[in-house]
């Protein structure tokens, strides 16, 4: 629904996150009312689960980071301090298997380990401390 030829708010916003890729789903319906996208019937859109991103943001940044060699930012990458903890160690295992058994096995160690890692992180349900911890 636009408003003078205009996007609402939510469909803007909705239209700048799927641009950032596909770690964000769910808006199909940002530029209808949420009570109006309830009563239509629709289904409601399909959500990650907060270890199935932890793991897929995770592995995507640690690659990134063992090809360039060097680590950046948490933050600029969008990550949390204990999803960057995890990534340091994801990493440094990464390097390590790389060079015994090539970047194939350095790939799949890190989605082991990402998964692992997040899934452990996740078990109790969100991490307590607040949402950058």
């Amino acid at each position: 629904m636009t408003t003078r030829g205009h996007l609402s708010w939510g469909a803007a916003l909705c239209g700048a996150l799927l641009l950032s890729g596909p770690l964000i789903s769910g808006c199909a319906d940002a530029d209808r009312p949420a009570d109006e996208a309830a009563a239509s019937g629709a289904p409601s859109p399909p959500t990650t689960a907060p270890a199935d991103l932890c793991a897929r943001i995770v592995a995507h940044w640690s690659r990134e980071v063992l090809d360039s060699g060097t680590y950046g930012d948490y933050q600029s990458m969008g990550l949390s301090n204990g999803q960057y903890e995890i990534l340091i160690a994801v990493v440094d295992a990464a390097r390590a298997e790389r060079k015994r058994h090539g970047s194939a096995a350095a790939g799949r160690l890190i989605d082991h380990q990402a998964h692992r890692r997040c899934a452990d992180r996740h078990r109790a349900g969100e991490p307590t401390g607040g949402p950058w911890s």
